[in-house]
């Protein structure tokens, strides 16, 4: 496929997704960029929703801790979004300097994929034993199945410390990006 041109750049987060797209040999990165693109978006309305409905909730109470909580959901956007558009973003980076080869951009997209995985396995870490919703306590399901070892060991994580499964997604993707750079 022909490298894009200069003239052919794109201009911000919006422009990268077709120029990668165009610009990228790798199959894998082209369906990369197009489920984590939509990823990315769908996270973006989700988390939007989440603070709309936050300050719905809160708009008579005094700011303080309502208003780190609000901070708090766009930290934890950010680190869910940027991760996602990362690998599309640095992609269509090196394409339009010109350095783009294919090895980088499937090398990029499968740690896409693979923060993908991590952020589902990192909810299962997540899930308490039991918790109530909507006033029935739910029990969390047992480990079983072909990949029951493996939910077994997500359970034994403890709560607060779920997040390092997709920070060492985000590790392993800066680690792929330095190495093929």
């Amino acid at each position: 496929m022909a490298e894009p041109t200069s003239e052919d750049a794109y201009e911000g987060v919006f422009g990268a997704f077709p120029y990668a797209f165009g610009a990228t040999d790798s199959r894998l990165c082209r369906v990369y960029i197009v489920v984590g693109g939509l990823f990315a978006a769908l996270a973006t309305v989700v988390f939007v929703l989440a603070v709309i409905s936050l300050i719905g909730e809160t708009l008579g109470t005094p700011g303080g801790l309502l208003t780190s909580a609000r901070a708090f959901y766009v930290l934890i956007a950010l680190l869910i979004v940027g991760p996602l558009l990362a690998p599309t973003l640095l992609v269509a980076r090196r394409h339009r300097r010109g350095t783009g080869d294919r090895r980088y951009d499937r090398a990029l997209g499968t740690t896409g994929f693979l923060f993908l995985v991590s952020l589902y396995l990192g909810a299962v870490a997540s899930m308490p034993t039991s918790f109530v919703l909507d006033g029935e306590t739910i029990t969390r399901p047992a480990a079983d199945g072909v990949f029951g070892p493996l939910v077994e060991l997500l359970y034994a994580i403890p709560e607060p410390a779920a997040p390092v499964v997709p920070a060492l997604a985000v590790a392993i993707m800066a680690l792929v990006h330095r190495r093929y750079r």
